[in-house]
């Protein structure tokens, strides 16, 4: 390519995380771009496998003054977790008793914090989202259930732990499925009414929040729109669309839009 061109891709490679102008060595990728490609595949994987440590989780969210409580999923080990979705959807037996032996009266929320896809997103990103989102439901004076830390454990675990705790909504704060640019993207999933047997269609999804992507306070103010918009209309899923970016456009008073 000419130096020209060579510039131009650049530029443009400042742009996005995305793989253009890598430039060629013969027939192929130069070395470095190959190594990189390795790295991120590589890290992608670790994603994947590596366990949640529940303890410094729970830890870390009760050092924001919300008490915890740690809970599994019907599979056993991350192996079975991979190959047997349907039992990571489902609350162990021990797990569902320890939720509903919690579960004194009614609240308003239950949050959900789960390894998902990407523990590593979980580690070094979900307290920081709950430290974001606290304000919110404080001012809103939300009755929130003990934080659930739950391990093994898919998007609709959060259905049978809204339904134990006795919650009116639930958020699922959860590691997102790893790209090779994005291990660390956490997924907040909002149902109302949460009981086992709703379908992905009756929930809301904030995803790429991490911060390369959708910054914590930026996913905060979302989040407290749609369970805002959620309690007074009594539904969530296809038929309540976010539209948060109206206030921010309009110039929003609140104060996280201005942080992160």
């Amino acid at each position: 390519m000419s130096t020209q061109t060579d510039a131009l891709w650049r530029r443009l490679a400042r742009l996005t995380p995305a793989r253009i102008g890598l430039g060629r060595a013969g027939a192929g990728l130069p070395t470095r771009e190959v190594l990189k490609f390795g790295l991120a595949h590589a890290q992608a994987r670790d994603a994947v496998h590596t366990p949640m440590d529940a303890a410094a989780i729970a830890g870390a969210v009760e050092a924001l003054g919300l008490p915890t409580v740690t809970v599994t999923s019907g599979a056993e080990d991350r192996a079975t977790y991979l190959r047997r979705p349907d039992y990571g959807r489902r609350l162990s037996p021990e797990g569902l008793k320890t939720l509903s032996d919690t579960a004194a009266e009614s609240v308003d929320l239950a949050l959900v914090v789960a390894d998902g896809l990407s523990a590593r997103a979980v580690h070094e990103g979900a307290a920081a989202l709950l430290a974001a989102f606290k304000p919110h439901a404080e001012r809103a004076g939300w009755r929130l259930a003990p934080v659930v830390v739950a391990t093994q454990a898919r998007v609709a675990l959060g259905d049978a732990a809204g339904a134990a705790l006795r919650a009116r909504a639930v958020v699922v704060v959860i590691g997102e499925r790893p790209g090779l640019s994005s291990p660390d993207s956490l997924g907040l999933y909002v149902t109302f009414d949460p009981k086992p047997g709703r379908s992905d269609a009756e929930r809301n999804c904030i995803s790429n929040v991490r911060p390369a992507g959708l910054s914590f306070d930026l996913a905060a103010f979302k989040l407290n729109w749609l369970l805002t918009q959620a309690f007074a209309r009594g539904l969530t899923g296809v038929n309540l669309k976010d539209e948060s970016d109206r206030l921010i456009e309009a110039g929003t008073p609140d104060p996280a839009i201005g942080r992160g």
